[in-house]
């Protein structure tokens, strides 16, 4: 008797299954984690103003670290460092949006990318189980690559540095102790530390790196109030007295001129040194324009003081440059024209690709001309003694080697013309002014921006702020300076960019040996016996 035996059931198959089901849950947690880092990117950016929360900038960046430490890679944790830039930059100038329309997202997409070196860092260095050497590098490296980063899309090229860290401290001279010796870069290097100190102290499971980190915070946090101590205070130079006009929002050009001529007329009996006008404060050419000029040499005789105006006009040549022009009693004295130019703002790069960005935004219809140099422009006093003026036209208060280069050129003011009309009741005036003070406190120099529209204010040579117009505010500011003495150098003017050259090459550094060991795997992975093709 036959016996017919069924044929098995095969085994149910897991090999095709089991990753399909890990996968399923894994793409929305990764999203979810990457949405987490985008939100938490605009954290630092109520540290700056309008907000001025200055205190949380030394935690502001733990929540976006926080996830990047705990993804499950580093090409993860770079992809999440990116998303962290993207939403830094997307919220701190939220404002050019009238400027350059759909390009701001694009932009911070860009500029986001940056980060991901800052989030590959963290990971490799502070992913679980975090030991006491690693963590000591991190509190190198990761600052490091912060500040790498900044400097990278400071270049004036791709738009020039705004939104760094270290401007969040601007209100507290003592913490800018630091940026008289390393600039703006050491300060952000200083805030990017403690971050990461506190994101030790909280992930660290043994009390060794938890201890390390705390020390290093301690000193760091001590390093700016040590080196404003050990700087010595300006020597007693004098003082000059200098009035900063704001006519307010004038939208006509001439009404413009005549409301800022109003405001200066009213200082005569005043003993005022020099009259400051802010940037576009006339559409003449001075140079071939004579009522105009003879308004302002009027103006410079009945007031005793030389006047700086904005000159915003088309040229012989027939372009249009903006330009900070001294005129004295008897006229010209000098004028300066502004070099770096705003992206979009006063020019579009690549015109005839992205030109079309005129259409859907406020940017610029026509190219300004830039300037080819800087120099200091020669000044005097209501007395006759000379007073050599950095004068430096809005958005160029941004550029610390520009400040460097005024203080080595021999300047004993720094003055700057701005005019942010277009941003009036967004968060721009406030963050364009605090970078006076930066620029005072890097030179030893005392600072004043006026301003259109608000916001002019005075800072004096460790930069304290001395004197405020805001933006709801009109007329003349009249504010006392004292000077340093001639030839005066902080350690940053004498040393420039020295920390952010340092910063790259411990970020390369870095680089290396995270190189090699992912080289090194990826030859593990792949066997013994694999050569490599032809």
């Amino acid at each position: 008797m036959s016996r017919r035996i069924a044929p098995a059931s095969p085994a149910p198959s897991t090999t095709r299954t089991t990753p399909t089901a890990e996968r399923q849950p894994r793409a929305p947690h990764r999203y979810r984690a990457r949405f987490g880092a985008l939100a938490a990117g605009a954290v630092p950016v109520v540290a700056f103003p309008a907000p001025g929360l200055a205190w949380l900038a030394w935690i502001a960046l733990v929540p976006g670290l926080s996830l990047i430490q705990r993804a499950p890679s580093g090409r993860e944790a770079a992809v999440r460092g990116w998303w962290f830039g993207a939403g830094f930059i997307l919220t701190a100038m939220y404002w050019l949006v009238p400027s350059i329309g759909p390009a701001l997202p694009v932009l911070a997409v860009l500029f986001g990318a940056l980060q991901s070196v800052v989030g590959y860092a963290v990971h490799r260095l502070l992913h679980p189980p975090l030991t006491t050497r690693r963590a000591l590098l991190a509190l190198l490296v990761v600052p490091a690559a912060w500040v790498s980063t900044e400097y990278a899309r400071s270049w004036h090229a791709l738009g020039g540095p705004w939104a760094l860290l270290g401007a969040t401290q601007w209100q507290h001279p003592a913490i800018l102790g630091l940026a008289s010796a390393g600039g703006i870069w050491l300060v952000s290097a200083a805030v990017a530390a403690v971050n990461t100190g506190a994101l030790i102290a909280l992930t660290a499971v043994h009390w060794r790196p938890r201890a390390a980190a705390a020390l290093v915070t301690v000193l760091v946090l001590a390093a700016g109030p040590l080196l404003f101590a050990l700087r010595p205070a300006p020597a007693g130079a004098g003082a000059v007295t200098v009035a900063l006009v704001q006519p307010g929002i004038v939208e006509d050009p001439q009404a413009r001129f005549e409301a800022s001529t109003r405001d200066t007329a009213a200082l005569v009996g005043q003993p005022v040194d020099l009259v400051v006008w802010g940037e576009s404060s006339t559409t003449a050419d001075l140079d071939r324009d004579p009522a105009a000029l003879d308004e302002l040499r009027r103006l410079a005789a009945t007031t005793g003081a030389e006047v700086m105006a904005g000159e915003d006009a088309r040229k012989a040549d027939g372009r249009i440059s903006k330009d900070a022009v001294l005129v004295s009693p008897v006229g010209v004295v000098d004028r300066y024209r502004k070099i770096r130019l705003v992206p979009f703002g006063e020019y579009i790069p690549l015109r005839p690709v992205l030109g079309w960005i005129a259409g859907v935004s406020r940017a610029a219809g026509e190219n300004r001309a830039s300037g080819s140099d800087f120099h200091v422009l020669p000044a005097t006093d209501r007395a006759g003694r000379p007073l050599p003026v950095g004068a430096l036209i809005c958005f160029e208060s941004a550029f610390p080697d520009m400040a460097r280069t005024a203080a080595r050129d021999g300047a004993r003011v720094l003055v700057y013309q701005s005019s942010t009309s277009t941003f009036q009741h967004t968060w721009a005036p406030e963050q364009h002014v605090s970078l006076a003070a930066i620029r005072a406190a890097e030179t030893g120099r005392p600072a004043v921006q006026a301003s259109l529209t608000g916001v002019s204010a005075a800072f004096d040579a460790q930069g304290r702020e001395l004197a405020r117009l805001g933006t709801d505010g009109t007329g003349a500011l009249t504010v006392r300076l004292p000077l340093a003495a001639p030839g005066t150098l902080t350690w940053y003017d004498r040393i420039g960019d020295v920390v952010p050259m340092g910063a790259l090459l411990v970020t390369a550094g870095a680089a290396v040996p995270a190189w090699r060991s992912r080289t090194a795997a990826g030859r593990a992975a792949a066997g013994p016996g694999t050569r490599p093709a032809a």
